[in-house]
C-alpha cells in the first residue's frame, strides 16, 4: 500500500492511500489518478512543480516493489521479465551514473580531436574509412537509425521489444558504450511508460548486432517510427507531443551504440527460457500421468540407478517422476504384473527429457552472460584506449538456440509416441482408441494424427539456422550468425510442442479413467481433476478440438504447474528435487 500526502489549492491536506496504481497522468497543477478501486477525481490542485514530481515518483513505485540496479547488479531471464513486466523497478545508481558520463565525456573528447576512431568520427561498416566531421556528427547518428531501420514482417510482441529495451539498457548503464546520460534516462523513461517500439520481426543476420531491429527500436529517440502505448500503435511524434516529451539530439557514436548489438536475439532467448523451463515442466506432469494411464513401472526412475550416469536432467527428471509417482494406488496395483520392461517412450523419459533440461542448462548459463554484457563497438574504455572488436556477433547464442530448438522438438517427439502408444490396445484394461465401444466411434484415433502434423513441421523447424552464413556490407561482414532465425525458430517449436503436450493431457485423462476408483498420488491425482472438471470423460464420439484447445491452454497458462506447487506446499506432497534450483531461471 502505497500512502501519498497531497495539498489542495486553499492548502488543505489531504491522504491518499493507493495500491498499485494502473494510470498517472499529469499536468502542472493538475493530477489525475486512477486506481483499481475507485477514482480520485482532479479536485486536488497541487502547489509546486517540483513538489508534484515528487509525489508521482512515490505514488508510481509502491514501496514494497523490487528494484535492480541496471549495469551493475546481475541480470537474469527472470528479473529482465520482471522488468518488462513492471513487476520490478530499474534504477541507475549514482556510482553507474559516474560511469557513463566517464564514458560520454571520452567520446565528446575523441569526436573534437584529430584522432580516427572507429564509429565515432568515420562512416560504418565498408564505409569505416571515411572521416566525418565535427559538424556532421549528429547528423551521422540520424542517418544511421534510419537507413538501418529496413526490417519487414510483422511486428514483434510488445513483451520482447520491452525486453530489448530493458537488455540494452543494461548494456549502456556499464559504462563502456559512450551513451549520454540524457540518452540512457529516455530508454528506461520507455521501459516504466510501457512504451514498445514497433520492431519488424524480419531483417537481422544476427552478425554486426541485429541492426535491423535494433534501428527500428530506437528510432523512437528520435521522433521517428511508430510505437506501441495502451493498446493503440501510433506515430512516436504523436505520443511524444501528448506526453509532453521532445525527442532527442544524438551524440557522437550514440547511434552506433544503440543499434550494434544482439539485443533481439537475446530478448527472443529470454522468452526461450521461460517458455522451455514450463515445457519441459509440464512435460514431467503428462508423461507421468501418462504412465499411470499405461500402467508404466516406476523402477526406471530410481536414484541409485541414474546415479550411474548422473546428468543433472536425466536425476532431475527421474526424481521427479518419481516422486510423483511413488504413492499412486495405480502403480502398486500392478507391482507384480509380469511385464518385463516397457517401451521407451515411457521407460527412457529420464534420457530423452533429461538431454532437453540439459540443452535448457546450457542455452540459460550462456544467455546469462550475453544479456550481463557490452556487445557494441567500439568498447570505450577512456579517451586515449578505444578497441574495434566483434562482440556484436551473436553465434556464442545462436548455437545454444538452435540446440535449445532441437531439445524442445524432441519433447515433442516422445509426446507424439506416447499418444501413439496410448491407443494401441496394449494396456489391460484400457481399450483400444481409448473407447470401449469403437467401430461407430472413432474413439481419439485422429487427434493423434495433428500431434505427429506438429512434430514433422517441428523437424523442419529443427535446420540450425546458425549453419547459414550469407556475407553482407560489401563484404565487411563476411560471416554471420543467423542468430535471430535460430531464436524465432525456438519459440515457434515451443509452440508447437505446447499443442502436443495439451493433447496428451486429453489420452492420458482418459487412459486414467478406465483404472477408477484407484486414485494416483496427491499432486497427479489434483491434476488429473482439475483435466476432469473443464473437460468430461469421452464416452462416445463428439467434436474434440474444442477439448483440444482447453487442454493446450491449460499447458500454455501454466495453471497445471501452478496446481502442483499449491498441493505439495498444502499436504507436503515432495514435488522438489536438489537439482531443482539448478534450473531456475
Amino acid at each position: 500500500m502505497t500512502q501519498c500526502v497531497l495539498f489542495t489549492a486553499d492548502r488543505q491536506q489531504t491522504t491518499v492511500h493507493s495500491s498499485q496504481p494502473t494510470y498517472l497522468n499529469f499536468k502542472p497543477f493538475l493530477l489525475w489518478l486512477v486506481v483499481k478501486k475507485g477514482i480520485i477525481r482532479p479536485n486536488k490542485i497541487l502547489r509546486g512543480f517540483e513538489n508534484l514530481i515528487k509525489i508521482l515518483e512515490v505514488l508510481k513505485t509502491p514501496t514494497n516493489m523490487k528494484t535492480f540496479r541496471y549495469g551493475e547488479e546481475q541480470l537474469t531471464a527472470s528479473i529482465a521479465l520482471g522488468l518488462a513486466r513492471k513487476e520490478i523497478q530499474g534504477v541507475l545508481s549514482p556510482s553507474a551514473i559516474q560511469k557513463v558520463n566517464q564514458s560520454a565525456a571520452a567520446v565528446a573528447e575523441i569526436a573534437a580531436g584529430e584522432r580516427i576512431v572507429y564509429g565515432i568520427n568515420t562512416g560504418f561498416g565498408p564505409l569505416c574509412t571515411s572521416k566525418i566531421s565535427a559538424g556532421d556528427t549528429q547528423l551521422l547518428q540520424d542517418n544511421l537509425l534510419k537507413s538501418h531501420a529496413v526490417g519487414v514482417g510483422e511486428p514483434v510482441e510488445n513483451e520482447i521489444s520491452i525486453l530489448m529495451l530493458v537488455l540494452k539498457g543494461h548494456a549502456l548503464a556499464q559504462g563502456f558504450s559512450g551513451i549520454r546520460l540524457e540518452t540512457l534516462e529516455r530508454i528506461l523513461w520507455m521501459i516504466a511508460e510501457g512504451i514498445a517500439p514497433v520492431v519488424p520481426i524480419q531483417g537481422s543476420v544476427g552478425a554486426s548486432g541485429d541492426l535491423a531491429p535494433l534501428s527500428h527500436l530506437f528510432l523512437p529517440l528520435i521522433g521517428a517510427g511508430k510505437v506501441s502505448y495502451r493498446g493503440e500503435v501510433i506515430p512516436t511524434m504523436v505520443l511524444l507531443e501528448k506526453l509532453g516529451k521532445s525527442p532527442l539530439t544524438l551524440g557522437p557514436k550514440e547511434g552506433l551504440a544503440l543499434i550494434n548489438g544482439t539485443q533481439f536475439m537475446a530478448a527472443h532467448g529470454v522468452k526461450v527460457i521461460e517458455r522451455l523451463h514450463r515445457l519441459l515442466s509440464h512435460a514431467n506432469l503428462t508423461g507421468a500421468l501418462m504412465i499411470e494411464g499405461l500402467l508404466g513401472s516406476i523402477a526406471p526412475f530410481s536414484d541409485e540407478l541414474h546415479r550411474l550416469r548422473p546428468y543433472s536432467g536425466n536425476l532431475h527428471v527421474a526424481k521427479t517422476l518419481y516422486l510423483l509417482l511413488k504413492d499412486s494406488e495405480i502403480v502398486t496395483s500392478h507391482a507384480n504384473c509380469s511385464r518385463v520392461q516397457d517401451p521407451y517412450s515411457l521407460r527412457c523419459m529420464p534420457q530423452v527429457h533429461g538431454a532437453s533440461w540439459n540443452a535448457y542448462l546450457h542455452l540459460k548459463q550462456t544467455l546469462e552472460i550475453e544479456i550481463n554484457s557490452v556487445t557494441d563497438n567500439p568498447v570505450v574504455f577512456d579517451a586515449n584506449h578505444t578497441i574495434s572488436g566483434g562482440h556484436f556477433h551473436g553465434q556464442p547464442i545462436a548455437l545454444p538456440l538452435d540446440y535449445a530448438t532441437l531439445a524442445a522438438s524432441e519433447i515433442g517427439n516422445i509426446s507424439d509416441r506416447r499418444i501413439y502408444l496410448s491407443i494401441e490396445g496394449n494396456t489391460p484394461g484400457v481399450p483400444k482408441l481409448l473407447l470401449k465401444e469403437t467401430g461407430l466411434n472413432s474413439g481419439l484415433m485422429i487427434p493423434q494424427y495433428t500431434t505427429a502434423a506438429l512434430a514433422s513441421e517441428n523437424k523442419g523447424l529443427c535446420f540450425p539456422a546458425s549453419a547459414d552464413s550469407i556475407p553482407t556490407s560489401l563484404g565487411q561482414e563476411d560471416h554471420v550468425s543467423m542468430g535471430s532465425i535460430s531464436a524465432r525458430k525456438a519459440l515457434r517449436v515451443i509452440d508447437n510442442v505446447e499443442k502436443i503436450l495439451g493433447i496428451e493431457l486429453l489420452y492420458a485423462a482418459q487412459a486414467m479413467d478406465f483404472h477408477a476408483p484407484l486414485r494416483s498420488g496427491k499432486i497427479l491425482d489434483a491434476i488429473y481433476r482439475s483435466i476432469r472438471e473443464v473437460i468430461p470423460t469421452l464416452e462416445k464420439d463428439r467434436i474434440l478440438y474444442e477439448d483440444m484447445e482447453t487442454a493446450i491452454t491449460l499447458v500454455k497458462s501454466g495453471s497445471l504447474l501452478a496446481l502442483a506447487h499449491q498441493v505439495a506446499d498444502e499436504t507436503g506432497a515432495p514435488y522438489q528435487t536438489e537439482w531443482t534450483s539448478l534450473f531456475d531461471y
